[in-house]
């Protein structure tokens, strides 16, 4: 079955990456050339772990990439995956969809049955816009010459490959039965696993190989659109939930930590999500919850829980720039070292993110601010040009003369980091772990003033790493 993904971001690469391994003739469409020459070279336009060598494996074989829309013509199955930005109102901007479409229509054989399929997040009745551009654009009918449905992507970055290949659920939203049958011929290999003994030897890192294999859903096209923002905001407000109740727990003595735990125990709730942070940020969370909960209000339903999981999140971050100034009393002129600014371990993505928000705050109170983070200090530094902050290549730059650091990103590098050597350098030996993510014990006994989220002093007990999400 020929493929086609339209963009080269998360869900295009990674979705023709995968199609591609699985054995279908694969086309990733991107307009910036430079995309397209990494891929051609056999190298992922973005950060995920394992997606170069699978690239490699399969470029000129089964994998090909380009700027031209020509391989529409010969397609099975177009995937939409271009960018979905959010604007400053909170509503989605869809302008690369439209011109996606556009391009499409244009495209589009007459002598063929084609299946578009929307992966990016989209509202609610974007297939019918898509539909719509498409046939003024190509003269076809909609339902007789191709059909547009919904597939949404439920990828976690940095651990991209893992959902694609060992999926929870693969939605399909339509109830055109040709187009149903072309998803469910598409899915197989990778819903029976066909060749996965194989495919297991292309993987350098570990997968649960035995895992069950993905549900199967088909519903309409709408439910299929707000299957994926109604999940997004679900998750958003678990993490806000745990969050105030790691603030309520240190204001009466408790322990967030065995809290989350003996809540997780409760199959009704589950351990996922539960793991407390600085607050929930991202290229998805914010900009999906600000869309959903913006069309809730245009449509005279507006979802109150989501409303409150926002403004518990915005609190969050303030929580953790009080707790410093709490300990540190002024924060003027005063040295910061910050640890991470990705919104989360293994990617490179630094957009919209915690600390970015924390940061000004540092700086608007006066403080001098120094980060590292693994993999996204390029990004953070593109996306933030003229925040005035310094940038360190090691860790212990980042605590030299420092009267506090904070961790707000848990990569495993920080654990293995040289903690005694940190502190050496530091001014004063303040430590703020936002994920109670490092050994407290330990630390305490190095002589670091140790603090997480959500524990008292009393409380410390032997580290309970988070859950990677």
């Amino acid at each position: 079955m020929n493929v086609v993904c339209i963009g080269s971001g998360y869900v295009g690469s990674v979705t023709g990456t995968a199609f591609a391994v699985l054995g279908h003739p694969t086309t990733v469409i991107d307009l910036d050339q430079n995309k397209v020459d990494q891929i051609n070279a056999g190298a992922s336009p973005i950060y995920e772990l394992g997606l170069d060598e699978l690239i490699r494996k399969t470029i000129g074989k089964t994998l090909f990439a380009t700027t031209s829309y020509k391989a529409v013509r010969e397609a099975d199955v177009v995937f939409i995956g271009v960018g979905t930005p959010s604007r400053e109102d909170g509503t989605v901007d869809l302008s690369y969809i439209k011109s996606a479409a556009r391009s499409i229509g244009e495209y589009l054989s007459p002598d063929r049955f084609t299946v578009v399929v929307d992966k990016s997040t989209v509202p609610v009745g974007t297939a019918d816009l898509v539909t719509s551009i498409i046939e003024e654009a190509s003269g076809q009918t909609a339902e007789e010459d191709f059909t547009v449905i919904s597939n949404p992507e439920f990828l976690r970055e940095g651990y991209a490959l893992e959902d694609v290949f060992f999926p929870d659920r693969v939605v399909i939203g339509t109830s055109h039965p040709r187009a149903r049958k072309v998803m469910r011929e598409l899915y197989h290999n990778l819903l029976e696993r066909v060749n996965y003994e194989e495919l297991s030897k292309d993987f350098t890192f570990a997968y649960n190989w035995n895992s069950p294999k993905a549900t199967y859903f088909e519903t309409d096209v709408k439910s299929a659109e707000m299957i994926k923002y109604a999940s997004n905001a679900f998750l958003a407000v678990k993490i806000s939930y745990i969050n105030e109740v790691a603030r309520l727990c240190e204001a009466l003595g408790a322990n967030v930590l065995d809290v989350a735990k003996g809540m997780g125990m409760d199959s009704r709730i589950g351990e996922k999500f539960l793991q407390v942070s600085s607050g929930w940020s991202g290229s998805c969370f914010p900009k999906d919850t600000a869309e959903f909960l913006e069309t809730s209000r245009k449509y005279g339903s507006e979802l109150s829980v989501v409303k409150a999981a926002v403004q518990s999140n915005e609190k969050m971050h303030h929580f953790v720039v009080e707790k410093m100034q709490r300990h540190l009393k002024t924060l003027n002129g005063k040295t910061v070292g910050i640890l991470g600014l990705t919104f989360k371990p293994n990617t490179d993505d630094a957009r919209k993110t915690q600390a970015s928000t924390i940061i000004r705050q540092l700086i608007d109170l006066g403080a001098n601010v120094r980060v590292h983070d693994p993999k996204g200090m390029e990004m953070f530094r593109e996306l933030n040009p003229k925040l005035p902050v310094g940038y360190c290549d090691r860790v212990e730059d980042v605590a030299r003369r420092a009267d506090g650091v904070v961790l707000l990103t848990h990569w495993k590098e920080y654990l293995q980091a040289d903690w005694k050597r940190i502190q050496g350098e530091m001014r004063y030996p303040y430590l703020l772990d936002t994920r109670n993510f490092l050994p407290h014990k330990m630390l305490v006994e190095m002589g670091y003033i140790y603090e997480g989220l959500g524990i008292g002093k009393e409380l410390i007990k032997e580290n309970v790493a988070p859950l990677m999400i």
